[in-house]
């Protein structure tokens, strides 16, 4: 009996490709911590993960340019991309709070090790189940 991969590791492995595009964003926004009038970025990770989860489920936009709305491997569209408000906006008009992106990325990696962890255990019992040790 064949077994479907992507059922048995769930929303896990959808989980960890938005994770890593937040990583990136995180790190882009913390990157430019002194360019002036850099608007710091966010992915809102419910969003994007039903996005992932359900890529066929979005509704189709007419585009007059194609980078207008493009969508990324993992399915999230531009439009779980948003804004940071600022919480003391600067002088330059960047958005950056370095302590709340630093805070934001520690989050988001403890939670990208905890997916990892939960999927390296489905696999390891998958690996068990396919050897019978």
């Amino acid at each position: 009996m064949p077994i479907n991969l992507d059922a048995y590791l769930g929303v896990h492995a959808d989980a960890l490709k938005v994770s890593s595009q937040r990583m990136e964003l995180l790190a882009t926004n913390l990157a430019n911590a002194d360019t002036p009038n850099f608007k710091a970025r966010d992915i809102d990770f419910r969003e994007a993960l039903a996005a992932a989860a359900t890529p066929n489920s979005a509704a189709q936009v007419n585009t007059t340019q194609p980078d207008h709305l493009t969508a990324d491997a993992s399915g999230a569209s531009a439009a779980s991309l948003k804004y940071r408000v600022p919480l003391a906006p600067s002088l330059d008009g960047n958005t950056v709070d370095v302590q709340l992106e630093q805070a934001a990325f520690a989050d988001n990696a403890v939670r990208f090790q905890a997916t990892l962890t939960f999927l390296t255990g489905r696999l390891r019992t998958l690996m068990t189940a396919i050897t019978g040790q």
